[in-house]
């Protein structure tokens, strides 16, 4: 059933363009109690099909400008890459604590940006539009 709702909760994430990654291995890791880097691998594993059915989706609604995304694609597999040959070489509770790390850094830049948009109404969180 925890592995239902983990699935779930992490789709549901991911379908918003949010990185369902994030919350798949925080739930991996800390409620299944499994190891960072097989963590890390199935949520590699869950992007592929994930990240189709979200490009399919925005490919109809046509919110993907191609070419920027052939070019950020392109190099977030070569960093993928090299992340991942460097990942093998970090011992697992550093590797913990720089993605929590990560996810204090995310944390607080998302509060600040409610806060911004809470405490001036009128001015709205900038939004990048290449059209």
């Amino acid at each position: 059933m925890v592995k239902l709702v983990i699935g779930i909760l992490s789709g549901i994430v991911s379908g918003t363009g949010m990185g369902g990654g994030i919350i798949l291995i925080f739930l991996l890791s800390f409620f299944m109690g499994v190891d960072q880097r097989v963590a890390q691998a199935a949520n590699l594993i869950f992007f592929i099909p994930t990240a189709i059915s979200s490009i399919i989706v925005n490919l109809k609604n046509k919110n993907i400008d191609l070419k920027l995304g052939v070019i950020i694609a392109t190099f977030g597999i070569l960093g993928a890459v090299i992340g991942a040959r460097i990942s093998t070489y970090i011992d697992i509770k550093i590797l913990e604590k720089c993605f929590g790390i990560f996810l204090a850094i995310i944390a607080i830049n998302e509060i600040y940006n409610i806060f911004k948009l809470y405490v001036n109404p009128n001015k709205k969180i900038k939004k990048i539009d290449n059209k």
